[in-house]
């Protein structure tokens, strides 16, 4: 049995089955995704991660309710001052969800706003990720069980910030979801992705989150992905911003066997973007991030910062594109890429690329990937502090300066945790922070 296959079978627990626009859209995904199946490294874009694994065992999503979690785990990664919508398996679960308070008709599970509100869906399903061409979009476009729909409407101003949690807990599981945000004209919201695991089995993870971003909204966007040492995870996020419009996105990654994010981004006349992230590859971990922006419209502004660490024999991969178009004169974009080796099977590829078709703009890139410095852990040894303890304190300062920038505290604090629990022979505790 291969995966188009086992999802005719499953067909009827898809949501949205009595939608012909959804119907089509799934269709056609399906057929790309028979054709072409997953990507390859003969694809360029993929050419240092190839996802082999993944085709060569089937991952069976649920076939009924999801599981239940239990309240420590959740209460474990739930933020206390955000509203959570928490999805277990790849299938909302309403009686671990905090929503009370949140603005009627902002927030929905997609398989129940296809069936209350269609329309609402309709607008906005499919239609950034249509342009990405590969195997894994197709994938969810066919299949996805679940996700969520946040629509802020205009001038509104979330005073909270939206967490969306996904939790496997089924071995050989497989989760499809996809997610939609979309800010309108003025409007304001914070959301965050957490993407956990329990146990320590081996599964598959896919999700796709589309953001629209009307004229001078705002939307600061977190991933937190910390899965188990076994677990699969392909996650992309694809954004349009309009005129004025502001994203801030942070990704962070340290968990997964391995894992791949995408950040692209449509940059509107005016549009402010800025991409941090940060990646910790120890084991045999493979994480790979890829960002693409597109400068479409003359004045705006980019800047993505990145870091990465390897550890063992684990490999990173970090590949930025920047694209200024033609009409997009004034455009100021930035991009810095800044990778640690702390083995000698360790290993970092880092491809940042600038593609430029106007005359007047300001662009720069960086790279660097290396070791410790050895004259800063000589300093820390001649003030009294061993060889171990003194490369696990730079390399934790290394990281930590980009998980300063996450807000709100909680989170911060819940990454910082994160990132001591999965540093090689940390020594830092976390009271000191």
């Amino acid at each position: 049995m291969n995966y188009a296959e086992q999802f005719r079978q499953l067909a009827p627990l898809l949501p949205g089955r009595h939608l012909d626009w959804l119907e089509a859209l799934r269709r056609a995904g399906e057929a790309r995704f028979a054709t072409g199946g997953f990507p390859s490294p003969r694809e360029e874009e993929w050419k240092y991660t190839n996802v082999a694994p993944i085709e060569k065992k089937l991952f069976k999503p649920a076939a009924g309710e999801s599981a239940r979690v239990d309240k420590a785990t959740l209460e474990r990664y739930r933020l206390p001052e955000a509203w959570s919508l928490v999805f277990v398996d790849g299938v909302y679960a309403k009686d671990r969800s905090i929503t009370a308070g949140l603005p009627e008709g902002v927030v929905l599970p997609l398989a129940e706003a296809l069936e209350r509100s269609p329309e609402q869906a309709e607008a906005f399903f499919h239609k950034i990720a249509a342009r990405e061409e590969h195997g894994f979009v197709a994938f969810t476009t066919a299949y996805f069980r679940d996700g969520a729909l946040i629509h802020v409407p205009a001038g509104l101003r979330l005073e909270k910030p939206l967490q969306i949690i996904h939790v496997a807990t089924r071995p050989d599981g497989l989760s499809v979801l996809r997610h939609l945000i979309a800010v309108e004209r003025n409007a304001e919201a914070r959301v965050i992705e957490t993407y956990i695991g329990t146990g320590s089995a081996s599964y598959l993870t896919a999700a796709v989150t589309e953001i629209h971003l009307d004229e001078n909204a705002g939307l600061e966007h977190i991933k937190l992905q910390i899965e188990t040492d076994k677990a699969y995870h392909f996650g992309g996020i694809y954004a349009e911003q309009a005129r004025s419009a502001r994203l801030r996105q942070h990704h962070a990654a340290f968990g997964g066997l391995l894992a791949r994010t995408e950040i692209h981004s449509e940059l509107g006349h005016g549009a402010e973007c800025e991409l941090d992230g940060l990646f910790l590859a120890t084991g045999r971990r493979h994480l790979d991030t890829h960002t693409l922006l597109r400068h479409r419209a003359p004045q705006a502004i980019s800047r993505e910062s990145y870091r990465g660490i390897a550890a063992g024999r684990g490999r990173g991969v970090f590949s930025g594109r920047i694209v200024v178009h033609q009409d997009a004169q004034k455009t100021d974009a930035e991009m810095s890429s800044r990778n640690l080796l702390l083995s000698e099977d360790a290993e970092i590829d880092s491809k940042p690329q600038l593609e430029i078709h106007a005359d007047d703009v300001k662009c720069a890139h960086g790279v660097t990937v290396g070791q410790l410095d050895s004259s800063a852990v000589f300093y820390l040894q001649s003030r009294g502090v061993d060889e171990l303890s003194a490369r696990n304190m730079l390399t934790f300062a290394f990281a930590n300066e980009m998980v300063e920038k996450i807000r709100p505290d909680s989170l911060k604090h819940q990454v910082q945790s994160a990132l001591l629990a999965a540093l090689p022979q940390a020594d830092i505790r976390e009271d000191w922070l």
